[in-house]
């Protein structure tokens, strides 16, 4: 049995033509979401401590390194986003192009990816609720908001706003996406409040020394700070239940990762201008800067915002979470029943409840600290394959339709493989270990089930 064997272009289109997802979400909702699961973690949580630890004031340099890494990649995504317009991302445009076998550890590591992620955001969540409740002396007991690790029994606030989106998600993409573009209305808000009120006390003396780490610091620090931008790989899986993806991706896609890297820059500038990077090393940067400038009212807005933040880059992990799940199921490489479609919703119910509840148990029980990195490793390795795809794609398929043509594919494609393998490099030897343990694990199982239970391989032995 082949596999390297590739799923043709016309199959995932009619995948996409029989789909019992609705085509519900528009440009400006593909921004929303993009928008709502970049800007989130790393603007109200990340920044700080990887200032203090990696980079200094240079950490708006990391953000560069990062950006301009997945500016490279999102040319590439656009491409194949608007030439197989469905639900899956870099999982679906691997096994077009490069082969069933690489296909299936980028899902292995997207499940890896969203679900640790996504539990990260959630400890990160219950945090900020915490912490504004006690601003406004309201003081809840730790044994039920720290996980067993820290001195509690679980953390409740985490388990219980995970099982709510979930219930969200199935409810339907139209409903979620309304709620994320409310959310992310308010985040929006908090930022430039904050932007507002301390960027005119910016003490560009702070700012010295500006590299205190060096350059190595910088490119930790781009490691490091990556997962804020975990969200760019969750956009191109709402492909399917998008109206018009052709155009709509595209725009989606390259507008959300812009507006989030000014976003994250400017933020990171006023950070570091109003307080040394020294005193940065916190689970809430922006709301503890407003506080040492004397905006305690400001802070506590601000916080609000951020858990509005932090809500949207939940639901929009645990969406995409769901998507690559479908995709994989469709194609036979995990149970098809476990992603049934919901008569009423329209949403694959039983793989959310599956992601919720699992989201929810990580998230209660599990540290932060021992699950987040591991994100960073899986989407880079995502975002290679990807970019390695799309000039695959431009041999095998030179005829193929491009609504959205990717400029210079081969110096752009290789920039891309580049750059995010400079960034994986800059991760520690942990993560190495826990990536390459997780995709052993993932290749076991595919030999012994996705293999042969593949549809490519039924076609083949019939």
């Amino acid at each position: 049995m082949n596999i390297f064997r590739t799923k043709t272009i016309k199959a995932y289109q009619k995948d996409a033509d029989g789909s019992a997802l609705k085509r519900s979400l528009s440009a400006v909702d593909i921004i929303m979401l993009g928008v709502g699961v970049i800007v989130g973690t790393g603007i109200f949580v990340l920044t700080g401590v990887a200032a203090a630890e990696y980079a200094g004031p240079a950490l708006m340099l990391s953000f560069v390194i990062a950006s301009i890494t997945c500016g490279f990649v999102s040319m590439a995504y656009s491409e194949l986003a608007s030439m197989v317009p469905v639900a899956g991302s870099s999982y679906a445009y691997a096994y077009t192009s490069v082969g069933e076998f690489w296909a299936w550890l980028v899902g292995w590591n997207i499940i890896l990816e969203y679900t640790v992620g996504a539990s990260a955001v959630a400890g990160g969540w219950s945090a900020y609720v915490v912490g504004l409740l006690k601003s406004a002396g309201i003081e809840l007991s730790k044994t039920w908001t720290a996980v067993p690790a820290d001195g509690g029994i679980m953390n409740l606030p985490a388990i219980l706003i995970t099982l709510f989106l979930s219930y969200l998600l199935i409810r339907g993409i139209r409903e979620s996406a309304t709620v994320t573009k409310t959310l992310v209305g308010i985040k929006i808000a908090a930022i430039f409040l904050f932007l507002f009120l301390a960027g005119p006390s910016v003490d560009v003396t702070n700012w010295q020394p500006f590299m205190p780490f060096g350059f190595a610091g910088v490119s930790a620090g781009a490691a490091f700070i990556f997962f804020a931008y975990l969200g760019f790989d969750a956009i191109s899986t709402a492909a399917e239940e998008t109206k018009n993806p052709a155009r709509d991706m595209p725009i989606g896609i390259i507008g959300s990762l812009i507006i989030c890297t000014i976003l994250y820059i400017a933020v990171t500038g006023v950070m570091t201008g109003n307080v040394s990077y020294t005193k940065l090393d916190t689970a809430e940067p922006v709301a503890y800067v407003l506080r040492s400038i004397g905006y305690n009212f400001g802070s506590a807005v601000v916080g609000t915002g951020a858990i509005a933040g932090l809500t949207t880059v939940l639901l929009v992990m645990m969406y995409a979470q769901t998507r690559a799940f479908f995709a994989m199921a469709r194609d036979g490489l995990i149970p098809q029943s476990v992603c049934k479609i919901h008569p009423r919703y329209a949403t694959p119910h039983r793989i959310t409840i599956v992601v919720g509840a699992a989201v929810a148990l990580i998230s209660g029980f599990t540290p932060i600290h021992i699950v987040a990195e591991m994100c960073s490793i899986g989407t880079l390795f995502a975002f290679i394959i990807s970019s390695i795809g799309v000039m695959v794609m431009r041999y095998k398929y030179p005829e193929a339709k491009r609504p959205f043509r990717c400029p210079w594919i081969k110096t752009i494609g290789c920039l891309a493989v580049i750059s995010c393998s400079y960034v994986m490099y800059n991760l520690s030897a942990m993560t190495w270990e826990r990536f390459f343990v997780w995709s052993f694990i993932g290749i076991i199982i595919y030999f012994y089930y996705g293999r042969s239970h593949s549809n490519l391989n039924k076609k083949v032995t019939k």
